[in-house]
């Protein structure tokens, strides 16, 4: 399993420093219950953080075109209509994906198109599960248009213990849902808004894998 890039530092430096404190318990107490307490402790800690990391290589098997595939892996928390007043300003239809800490956090791009529009709005830090942590919460949006002209609105929200949402796509250019969008760095939710009407392939509480699961269907009179 490849780690991403985004946990490379932070995974060399946890290391250094249960290393080191591990080898100064060694050395000053010897092996006894402490020693080994602290040993596992450690061993635990760095392997969820470096479970965390984890970067699967994902490719979608069909043809992608028409559908929106899974941005992240998480859960369905939300399929409603709602009015969408940051971006697009029109009433849109809402799948959101929630993250837990134990869900890969590298985020796809939900459809293939042009990068049309990408922002970045400070807020709060409240559980990314609550309805509200979609308006209130730091989040990144991306806007794709689609080869038929469908705008799509995909927003990275941080949740909890989120603290850095990282967002690689860049206006004007082209991408791909075998791509990777961003990164969310710990729990976390990412929310895509679709036009009202598009036929909804999910249904609330399903598990859904990002980049290979299809959350919907576009319907080419949306465009």
């Amino acid at each position: 399993m490849k780690v991403h890039r985004e946990g490379t530092g932070l995974l060399l430096t946890l290391f250094t420093i249960l290393f080191i404190v591990n080898v100064v318990l060694y050395h000053t107490i010897g092996k006894g219950g402490l020693f080994y307490s602290v040993a596992l402790i450690s061993t635990i800690l760095f392997l969820l953080v470096l479970n965390f990391f984890r970067s699967p290589f994902r490719r979608f098997p069909y043809d992608s075109e028409g559908l929106v595939i899974a941005p992240a892996d998480g859960t369905i928390v939300a399929i409603e209509e709602v009015m969408e007043n940051e971006i697009l300003h029109e009433k849109r239809l809402q799948i959101s994906i929630f993250m837990s800490i134990f869900n890969v956090h590298a985020n796809w791009f939900p459809v293939n198109g042009t990068v049309k529009h990408v922002s970045h709005q400070n807020g709060r830090f409240m559980a990314a599960y609550l309805p509200k942590s979609s308006t209130e919460n730091e989040r990144s949006a991306v806007v794709i248009t689609t080869k038929n002209g469908i705008d799509i609105l995909a927003r990275q929200i941080a949740g909890a213990m989120a603290r850095r949402i990282v967002t690689y796509a860049k206006p004007g250019e082209k991408c791909h849902v075998d791509e990777q969008m961003g990164f969310i760095k710990f729990g976390s939710r990412v929310d895509v808004y679709l036009p009202v009407g598009t036929e909804v392939l999910v249904e609330m509480d399903q598990k859904v894998t990002g980049n290979q699961t299809p959350i919907a269907r576009l319907s080419k009179s949306n465009g």
